[in-house]
C-alpha cells in the first residue's frame, strides 16, 4: 500500500469534512463553516465531524480550536461545546479552558466546571488558584458553592493560607464546608498564633 504523507492525509481530511458540511447545508440549508482551523489544531477528521454535526458557528471554531492548542483532547472539546448547546448557549469559553489547561487542570476539572456553568469570568481565579498550588479538588469545591450562591473562601484566601503552611487537606475540608471569605483573616491569625491545622478546622466549621 502507497504511503500517504501527512500532508496529503490533512488535505484528504478536509476535504472529508467539507463534504459532510456540504450534505449537512442540503438538508437543513445551514451555511457551511470553515474547519480548518480544527484540522490546523490537529484534531481528528471524527472529532470534526462530531462538531459540524452539532451546527459549530465560525466563532465557535476560533474557540474549540483555542482549547485544543492548549492540549485539550477532543472528546474533551466536543463533550465542552454539547454542555454550551444544551443551555442553549454557544460555546464561548475556549481561552478559559485553553488557561486552565496551561494552569495543568485536567479535563475532567475542566468539563465540572463547565457542567457548573463556572467556565466563565470566574476561570481566571480558578487558573490563579492551580498556579498557586491549589489542587483540581480545591478548585472544583469552591466552583460548586460559587455555582450554589454559597459562602466560600477566594482562591486568594485560600492561597494566603497555603502560605502560611495549612495543609492541603485541610484546605480542601475549609473549601468544601463552604466557610465564608469574611472568616480568613481570623484563621490567619489563629495559624500566625501557632494555632494546628486542626484548631482550625475545630474553630471554623463552616457558613
Amino acid at each position: 500500500m502507497a504511503h500517504i504523507p501527512d500532508r496529503g492525509l490533512r488535505a484528504t481530511q478536509s476535504a472529508l469534512v467539507a463534504a459532510l458540511a456540504l450534505s449537512i447545508i442540503g438538508c437543513h440549508g445551514i451555511p457551511p463553516v470553515d474547519t480548518k482551523q480544527l484540522d490546523d489544531a490537529g484534531m481528528a477528521y471524527d472529532s470534526i465531524r462530531e462538531l459540524v454535526a452539532l451546527h459549530i458557528t465560525a466563532l465557535e471554531v476560533t474557540q474549540v480550536a483555542t482549547a485544543r492548542e492548549a492540549g485539550i483532547s477532543d472528546p474533551t472539546s466536543v463533550a465542552l461545546v454539547r454542555i454550551f448547546h444544551n443551555r442553549h448557549q454557544p460555546f464561548d469559553a475556549g481561552e478559559a479552558a485553553a488557561g486552565l489547561a496551561q494552569a495543568h487542570a485536567s479535563d475532567e476539572t475542566i468539563l465540572e466546571l463547565a457542567r457548573l456553568n463556572e467556565l466563565g469570568f470566574a476561570a481566571g481565579e480558578f487558573q490563579a488558584m492551580l498556579l498557586a498550588g491549589l489542587s483540581d479538588q480545591i478548585v472544583l469545591a469552591v466552583a460548586r458553592h460559587r455555582a450554589r450562591n454559597e459562602p466560600v473562601l477566594s482562591g486568594a484566601s485560600l492561597a494566603r493560607l497555603k502560605n502560611a503552611g495549612v495543609r492541603e487537606s485541610t484546605l480542601l475540608e475549609l473549601a468544601r464546608r463552604g466557610v465564608p471569605d469574611s472568616k480568613a483573616s481570623e484563621m490567619l491569625r489563629v495559624r500566625r498564633h501557632g494555632g494546628t491545622d486542626a484548631d482550625i478546622l475545630g474553630h471554623f466549621t463552616g457558613s
